[in-house]
């Protein structure tokens, strides 16, 4: 991961938690509305079963929506702040990995919760050192997986290996998450950095234009049918045979030579 750590469980969840403030009339107009004993404001059907005798809802149980964790500042949390928080942020950071052209390479040598771990799974290869850990932390703290790893996780390990980490959120130690092929390899802590430079290397030398293309073909399987990833192949080598890299591999083999790719 950047810097050679991974992120730390509660940072997808402090993320979401730093919205930016609500100005302040704004937020007063959100919670303003009948305030009820106890702080809390006035939930829909209060009124309603008031008239008819009834007792209002459980504060704790039927709060509203803006009465949910405040915006630093004193503001109150207005709806949609968080769906926005994670499209322009977790979101478009897990998006960004799938749709780059390039391999994306993961070293994991530390703990990767949360959006960590769904940051790892997002790279075209992950490696991982002995003593790595992913952990779907989100269930700990009550919370419902962002960060993609609910689109994630079943590609990976299918559905019923995807819910019971995220259903438990047990850490998953780096031996069996190679097996459940969560990572590519295991290696010693001291063989990580090492390994994913030779990796790193064997990809830029290679045919950087035709992995691209493998890449794309590779995450569209998963979405599209058989006919539709049937023509995205034909398409794809008609495209790359148009490289100087796929000229070069072929002269390489008619002349029993190793190739030498250029990227072009």
């Amino acid at each position: 991961m950047p810097g050679g750590g991974a992120r730390v469980a509660g940072d997808a969840a402090r993320a979401e938690e730093g919205a930016a403030p609500v100005p302040g009339d704004r937020a007063r107009a959100a919670t303003d509305a009948a305030p009820m004993p106890g702080g809390g404001a006035r939930v829909a059907g209060d009124a309603a079963r008031a008239e008819e005798g009834a007792a209002p809802a459980p504060r704790d149980g039927a709060r509203v929506a803006t009465d949910a964790a405040p915006v630093p500042g004193g503001g109150a949390r207005v709806a949609g702040d968080v769906a926005r928080v994670l499209r322009l942020g977790a979101q478009r950071l897990i998006a960004a990995v799938l749709d780059c052209e390039k391999p994306v390479l993961a070293a994991v040598n530390g703990t990767a919760a949360g959006l960590g771990a769904h940051l790892a799974l997002a790279c075209d290869l992950v490696l991982a050192a002995e003593s790595a850990r992913f952990i779907e932390v989100f269930v700990r703290r009550g919370l419902v997986p962002d960060g993609g790893g609910a689109y994630l996780l079943p590609r990976l390990a299918g559905p019923h290996r995807a819910k019971e980490l995220m259903f438990f959120g047990d850490a998953v130690e780096a031996a069996r998450a190679e097996r459940l092929g969560l990572v590519n390899l295991v290696v010693p802590d001291a063989e990580l950095a090492a390994t994913a430079r030779a990796w790193a290397a064997r990809l830029a030398s290679g045919p950087t234009r035709a992995l691209a293309l493998t890449k794309q073909l590779v995450n569209a399987s998963l979405e599209d049918g058989r006919a539709a990833a049937f023509a995205a192949e034909s398409w794809a080598q008609e495209i790359n045979m148009t490289t100087r890299d796929a000229q070069e591999g072929l002269r390489a083999f008619t002349e029993r030579r190793a190739p030498h790719f250029d990227g072009r």
